[in-house]
Order: structure tokens, then C-alpha cells, then sequence
């Protein structure tokens, strides 16, 4: 019998690890996916607010958008930083310290005494978040095959943008009864909890977990911080980072300058909503976003191709601006303006075929450092469109609020049609890790 149990040491033991390895990936990533939820929902959360810091703080329309960005200035700073770390020390780690460090800075903002303790306690949640997003993606290089990593960044992108979902409605009845203050040291103290989850149930790689490797030829053992620097240096010259970093973050950037900062106020002074009612709406943005993650994705897997779907999605995100800042004299109709804003949100998730563009790219042992200059370079687009759009509106303030919008929103239509022409500038992959230079960057 002992020499019989022996014999379950080949095929069938493999595929025991296999087939427990594809469940136990669910456990890391929708870990994972709850934390990158936190992320979107301090990304989103401000323009509910706006009224409320408002009033507490007296602050102008620009400096109501350099608050909304100071979560992005921090999230931009720690890109390169957090990509080393995820390779170097992993995701478990670098995202259990993000989200602890995101639940201090929570806590901060809800208590501030002043705009500044606010500015603070926003900068801090940027710096804990900002560890999400990569470590996520790092993941996903690890436990899934290059073929699903498309279709699970959108996945990702959905649970993240439900995120945002919550903070817009949700958020908006939770103020209303419990005040801004309370809620977001709620928020605080939930992340605290969901700290834990991510040390307790998070492995970088299957074979942490005692699992066989998903991908037989992945990064393997964790470079060294002396190789990361180098890499750096590489990921930025890569043929493919440019035009899609750019075209990232003029999508990115305008989307969530909308949906986190001047949605939810354009809608209540230009077509006199309530704030619960322009929060319902800006939230088709969001819902459009969750679906098009998942649509984009799998479209890209499916036909096993890059650069024509991110074409194709990027031609309609020039449409749904067009209508939203030229219709109606920048007042659609809400009957235009709610499939305008659906496809915007479905199409500014273009982001994820740029990831998998990017990671293909890139030689596999340092997809976290790779990964993270993309997004950095992304929201270098998303910190500048909330303060740039409220200068606009300050400039324009003597002016009808549908004016101060219109040319607001214009930067917004002029990003879409630029990240346009830029698609046809990123190169097929062929869904398949096409760098030249696969060996290790040069030291120094």
C-alpha cells in the first residue's frame, strides 16, 4: 500500500496543485480586489464632498482641486518605488503595509481641524493605496497565464470601480447621516482590517503557497534591488511605454477627473441637481467603467490581439466626449447625456489592454517595475486634470456655469481625441511577451 500511495506522486499530484492552485488564486485575488475597491473609493470620494470641505474649510474651485489631487501627487510619487518593492519584497507585504498606511491617513482626513491637516491626511491615503494597483498586477503575472492577464486586469478593474460605485450615492446617504468626518474614519478602521486579511491570505506566487508555477517559464526567484534600478531605465525605453502611457493617462486622467472631482458639481450647477440625483448619474460613468474593464479585456484575449481593439475603444471615448462638451451647447439632453457618459466610462478602460501591452513588452522578471512606470506616468494625467480643470472654471467665473464647464470638459474631449491618434502608435504583441532582451539589464 505504501508503494501505491507512492505512485500518486506524477500526473495526478501535478494536477491536484493545478486544480488547487486555480482555487487558491481566487482567494489572492479577490483579496486583492477588496483592497483595490479602498483605492477607488478615496479616488472617487471627493467631488460628493466637495460641499461639505466646502463649508468646513472655505476653499476656491482650485484649491477644492488640489486637494482632489493631492492623493494623486502622492500615488504618482510611489509608483517607481512601489514596482521595486512588489519585485523585491512582493505584493503580500507591500500591500499590507499600503493599506494599513491608506487607513492612518483616512482616519487623519476625517478628524483634520483645517484644510491643511485635510491636504495631509489625503496625501497619506494616496501614499498607502498607491501600493495596490502593481501589487495587484504583479499578482496576476504571477498566478495567471499571459492569456487570461487582459480579461483579469478587467475583472480587477470592476471590483476596483465598484469601489467607486460606493462613493457616489452610497457615500452621499452615508454623509447625510453620519457626516463626512465619521464616515471616512469608518473607512479608516475598516482598512485596518482589511490589512490583516491581505498578510494572512496573500502569496506572491503559487509556489509560496506549495503549489506548482501557472507559468512554467515565469520571473522565478525575486531579483535583487541592484538589477531594479537598471530595469527602471530599460521599462522607460521600451518601444511601447510612451504611447501607451500617454494615451493611459489622458483617458484615465479625464474619466476620473470627472467621476472623482467636477462631475457631481457640473451636474448639480448646470443642470440643478441634487447631490444624491448627480452622484446617481455620475455613477453610470462608474457602472460603464466596471463593464468595460471586463469587455475590453476579454476582447483583447479573445482575438488575441492589442493594437486594433484599443483602436476601436478608443475611437468611442472621442464620441462620448464629443457629445457630452458639443451637444446641446454643453447641456445634452439627459437622454444623450446618459449612454454618452455609459460609453465614456466603458471606454476609458482602455488602461488594460495598455497593462498588457506594457507587460508584454517588458522582460517578465521585472513586470512590477515595468508596470509601475506606466502608471505612473498615467496619473501624471490624472493629477493634473482636476486642479487644470478648476482653473479653467475660476477663469471662466464671471461667465454662465454651463461656460465654465463646457471649457473645462473641453480638456476632457481634447485628451480623448490625442490618446486617438496615439493608439495607432502602440505596437502588436500578439497577446505573448515580445521583448528583444530578455537577459538581466545592464548594472549600473
Amino acid at each position: 500500500m505504501e508503494g501505491a500511495s507512492c505512485m500518486v506522486s506524477g500526473s495526478s499530484r501535478t494536477k491536484f496543485f493545478t486544480d488547487s492552485a486555480r482555487r487558491y488564486r481566487w482567494v489572492v485575488w479577490s483579496v486583492m480586489a477588496l483592497a483595490y475597491m479602498v483605492v477607488f473609493f478615496h479616488r472617487l470620494a471627493p467631488g460628493v464632498v466637495r460641499d461639505d470641505l466646502t463649508l468646513a474649510f472655505g476653499i476656491s474651485g482650485a484649491a477644492f482641486g488640489n486637494f482632489a489631487s493631492m492623493y494623486f501627487y502622492s500615488y504618482l510619487l510611489m509608483q517607481i518605488p512601489v514596482g521595486m518593492l512588489s519585485d523585491s519584497l512582493g505584493a503580500r507585504i507591500t500591500a499590507t503595509a499600503g493599506i494599513f498606511l491608506s487607513g492612518i491617513g483616512s482616519i487623519l482626513f476625517g478628524l483634520a481641524p483645517s484644510i491643511g491637516w485635510a491636504y495631509a491626511g489625503r496625501f497619506i491615503v494616496g501614499i498607502g493605496v498607491s501600493t495596490v494597483f502593481v501589487c495587484i498586477l504583479k499578482v496576476l503575472s504571477e498566478w495567471y497565464s499571459g492569456k487570461e492577464f487582459a480579461t483579469m486586469s478587467g475583472a480587477t478593474a470592476f471590483v476596483g470601480n465598484f469601489g467607486g460605485l460606493v462613493a457616489q450615492t452610497p457615500l452621499a446617504l452615508l454623509v447625510g447621516i453620519f457626516t463626512w468626518r465619521f464616515t471616512f474614519a469608518a473607512i479608516g478602521a475598516l482598512s485596518f482590517l482589511l490589512a490583516v486579511l491581505c498578510f494572512v491570505l496573500i502569496r506572491n506566487r503559487p509556489e509560496d503557497a506549495g503549489f506548482d508555477p501557472v507559468n512554467l517559464s515565469g520571473p522565478g526567484d525575486s531579483p535583487p534591488m541592484t538589477e531594479l534600478f537598471p530595469a527602471v531605465r530599460v521599462a522607460i525605453c521600451s518601444r511601447a511605454m510612451w504611447p501607451t502611457m500617454t494615451l493611459a493617462s489622458l483617458f484615465a486622467g479625464a474619466q476620473l477627473a470627472f467621476t472623482g472631482a467636477w462631475g457631481v458639481p457640473w451636474l448639480t450647477d448646470v443642470y440643478e441637481m441634487t447631490r444624491q440625483e448627480a452622484s446617481g448619474l455620475v455613477s453610470i460613468v462608474v457602472v460603464g467603467a466596471m463593464i468595460g474593464g471586463v469587455l475590453v479585456g476579454k476582447l483583447s484575449d479573445l482575438v488575441g490581439a492589442r493594437r486594433w481593439p484599443l483602436i476601436f475603444v478608443s475611437f468611442f471615448n472621442v464620441a462620448a466626449w464629443g457629445v457630452i462638451v458639443f451637444w446641446g451647447s454643453g447641456k445634452p439632453p439627459l437622454e444623450v447625456l446618459k449612454p454618452a457618459l455609459f460609453i465614456m466610462g466603458v471606454a476609458s478602460m482602455a488602461l488594460v489592454v495598455c497593462l498588457a501591452v506594457v507587460k508584454e513588452t517588458n522582460d517578465p522578471r521585472y513586470t512590477g517595475v515595468a508596470l509601475s512606470v506606466l502608471n505612473m506616468g498615467v496619473f501624471v494625467g490624472i493629477a493634473a486634470y482636476p486642479p487644470a480643470m478648476g482653473a479653467v472654471i475660476d477663469f471662466f467665473s464671471s461667465c454662465s456655469p454651463i461656460v465654465q464647464y463646457r471649457w473645462a470638459l473641453f480638456l476632457c474631449f481634447a485628451g480623448a481625441a490625442a490618446g486617438f491618434i496615439l493608439s495607432f502608435a502602440v505596437p502588436e504583441t500578439g497577446c505573448q511577451n515580445v521583448a528583444a532582451d530578455r537577459s538581466r539589464p545592464p548594472r549600473g
